[in-house]
């Protein structure tokens, strides 16, 4: 309940999580707010204006852009957030393993971790996508290929950092379970990391799952999705530009949110980021360093 309080005094990011909420909710619902069928062919309506029965208008095949919009918030969205919730579970139980038990153990997932993260991200996501052919399900499986390296690493860091603390510490010594002792004492304390991390990555998955179909890679025709939507009003982007408008500025408004959304959830789940009082004329702060710069500074 504090961490609500503390992001609803920004105004920004409450206004980002409320957008996130009803961005999930209506692509969750989306045949009850979707006003027709998206897959539609109306060729009758090709490139129609705005009505009040198409509010959007109609594209090259006469489908109802609003129609298509609201459903393809599933791609875009919340078949990420299940692609984001895989990775961020595999990499959070491989550094919490890691950053716990160290050792060979530690040896063995980091150089497994160090393997993964030296290869480009975007260029082996081309690769895989290469491999096993374009799609949204391929995409999906690539992401959680290379992305789980990089929440172990992260989430390991934030791991040896409390299991270093004095209650951990006489729970070893008292004979707890390590079962017990990851899982009431160091997975609430780093629930707050993950959070704070998988918010910052999923701005830049939506950001590369409507690239790769933007570029011909990812959904494929007739599904809608909102980087497809953009490559096919290409050829009318000077005569219709609003064909492009909605969906460049559904994927701005998401993106937006999600990152203004990680840095209130970093400010409220760290105080020592928060402060009550304004910073006198002259007075040094210190910069705060954000998890990456830590993992880099390690």
């Amino acid at each position: 309940m504090n961490i609500l309080k503390n992001i609803f005094k920004d105004k920004i990011a409450a206004a980002s999580l409320l957008m996130i909420a009803a961005v999930v909710v209506v692509g969750i619902l989306a045949p009850l707010f979707a006003p027709h069928d998206p897959e539609e062919v109306n060729m009758e309506l090709r490139y129609a204006g705005s009505t009040w029965e198409y509010w959007l208008g109609n594209d090259h095949l006469g489908r109802c852009i609003l129609s298509r919009m609201i459903y393809g918030i599933q791609p875009s969205v919340l078949w990420v957030l299940a692609a984001l919730a895989v990775s961020v579970a595999v990499g959070a139980i491989l550094g919490l393993v890691a950053g716990y038990f160290r050792g060979k153990v530690d040896a063995f997932i980091m150089r497994i971790c160090d393997m993964m993260l030296s290869f480009p991200e975007y260029v082996m996501t081309l690769a895989l996508i290469g491999v096993f052919g374009v799609g949204l399900t391929n995409i999906l499986i690539a992401f959680i290929f290379m992305k789980w390296a990089w929440f172990a690493r992260v989430i390991r860091t934030s791991v040896m950092q409390y299991a270093e603390q004095d209650y951990v510490k006489f729970a070893r010594a008292v004979g707890t379970p390590y079962w017990t002792i990851i899982c009431r004492h160091i997975v609430p304390v780093t629930l707050s990391d993950i959070a704070v991390i998988s918010s910052s990555a999923m701005g830049s998955m939506v950001l590369q799952i409507t690239g790769f179909s933007f570029l011909g890679l990812g959904v494929q025709a007739p599904t809608a999705e909102w980087g497809m939507m953009l490559n096919e009003a290409r050829e009318v982007m000077f005569s219709r530009p609003e064909l492009m408008l909605a969906p460049g500025l559904a994927i701005i408004v998401v993106v937006s949110a999600f990152q203004f959304l990680s840095d209130a959830l970093q400010v409220a789940l760290d105080p020592k980021l928060f402060t009550s009082r304004p910073k006198l004329r002259g007075e040094f702060t210190a910069p705060q360093m954000t998890l990456q710069e830590k993992e880099v500074a390690r």
